[in-house]
């Protein structure tokens, strides 16, 4: 018996115009970044900085997508300033952070047909929770309160407060205890294979991958070889969907 299911949400909840591209979006997130490092008094060399703290990102990015450990933007924010000698002992780091993610948060919009098909998820009494692979927790509840979803989800679990991401299945383990459900009662949702899908196989869950923004690389490195037991093109499907792998259970 099905008795819960746990979302992703990017690109699964929400969906953003440019397709997951962030590289498109960094030079203006560390743009608005760096006016409000400078407005809190920080001195350095505008593109220096810029360089060194993208830099950054992507070789930490490399590094999480190998061993599925977390690194947190704040981490890699101190990392740059320790490399260029910056001196931020009494910066208000979740301002600089929140200043970071305010333009690619406008970008994201609720998925389509999203709130209906939660509301009638839950009046199933299917019990909700999101677990997310992100690197600032307060960027993802952001995320999470602008598309009105956080009614509908208890626990939220974010990789950047328990370390790992998926699909180390130890992210989900939150969730199970919270739940009190094996893994075998629950469904994993969402749009990544090597993340959703490979997390909710090593944790023994089923899962359902969603389509609607999953014309990824990493995806169609997996498409053959990371299977879901259900693929869903529309959350408006996912009723129906759940439906039969109840049968099946």
């Amino acid at each position: 018996m099905l008795r819960g299911l746990i979302f992703d949400l990017g690109s699964t909840l929400i969906y953003n115009q440019h397709n997951n591209q962030w590289s498109q979006l960094r030079p203006r997130m560390v743009s608005d970044l760096v006016v409000d490092l400078k407005a809190q008094g920080l001195t350095f060399d505008n593109d220096q900085f810029a360089a060194a703290f993208i830099h950054n990102i992507e070789d930490f990015d490399q590094q999480r997508q190998t061993h599925f450990k977390e690194i947190t933007t704040d981490y890699i924010l101190r990392v740059t300033f320790t490399e260029l000698n910056i001196q931020a002992d009494h910066l208000d780091l979740p301002r600089a952070l929140t200043a970071l993610f305010a333009f690619s948060e406008s970008q994201w919009q609720p998925m389509p047909h999203v709130h209906p098909t939660l509301r009638l998820l839950q009046e199933r009494g299917l019990r909700l929770a999101i677990v997310s692979n992100a690197a600032d927790s307060a960027n993802v509840q952001r995320l999470i309160d602008n598309a009105a979803l956080r009614p509908y989800f208890d626990p939220i679990i974010v990789s950047a407060n328990v370390g790992v991401r998926k699909p180390n299945p130890r992210i989900f383990e939150p969730v199970l205890k919270t739940w009190g459900f094996a893994p075998n009662e629950v469904v994993m949702i969402g749009d990544t294979l090597g993340a959703d899908i490979l997390g909710a196989k090593n944790a023994n869950m089923k899962s359902i991958w969603v389509t609607m923004q999953a014309d990824t690389p990493y995806n169609i490195a997996h498409r053959d070889t990371i299977l879901p037991d259900a693929i869903c093109e529309s959350l408006d499907q996912l009723p129906l969907i759940i439906g039969t792998l109840e049968v099946g259970s």
